[in-house]
């Protein structure tokens, strides 16, 4: 069944506010932990367009009068702990952490822009879209390049959290 375009719309500024602030979350738990000023600059860097992307969605959520999620305390704990745990874990960890989110996020923007498409009318969400998608994949390269594959136990490291991110953006859409 097709949702109709409001339903459809309303979910894809809920998702993705949310899931902005859980990046912010994530951002400064990582901030507050991490030592290394020169990763500690990447996340600041990275934290910067974050806060941009949640500027926006607020501004959607009030302009398009949009219920946010229901979940957000539960995304301001869980992303400032990911972030903090990951950051005390280490550099290579914080950064698997963006890998991992970011990832979920190329696609989960990936599939929004190929549903938008059906709207020529939302080609101003669409393309705001498009841009915050190029600059999440920016993040995701930054962890690759700054060791995030050589974190301790990467490979169920990444998983884990996919799966979180995941849990969260079908709750997130929902409540």
């Amino acid at each position: 069944m097709r949702k109709n375009k409001k339903t459809f719309i309303d979910e894809v500024i809920r998702v993705n506010h949310a899931g902005e602030f859980g990046a912010k979350r994530i951002y400064e738990g990582q901030i507050r932990f991490l030592k290394d000023t020169k990763h500690l600059e990447l996340v600041k860097h990275m934290y910067k367009q974050e806060l941009e992307h949640l500027d926006y969605f607020n501004r959607e959520v009030v302009n398009r009068d949009v219920r946010p999620t229901a979940l957000a305390p539960i995304w301001n704990g869980l992303g400032f702990a990911l972030g903090a745990v990951t950051a005390i874990i280490g550099n290579k960890a914080a950064m698997a952490c963006t890998v991992a989110v970011e990832e979920v996020i190329e696609e989960h923007y990936q599939e929004q822009i190929d549903k938008l498409a059906c709207y020529p009318e939302e080609k101003e969400l669409c393309s705001v879209i498009k841009k915050f998608q190029q600059e999440e994949v920016e993040h995701k390269n930054i962890g690759i390049e700054n060791d995030a594959l050589d974190a301790p136990a990467f490979a169920i490291l990444t998983r884990c959290i996919k799966k979180a991110s995941k849990c969260a953006i079908w709750l997130s859409k929902r409540f």
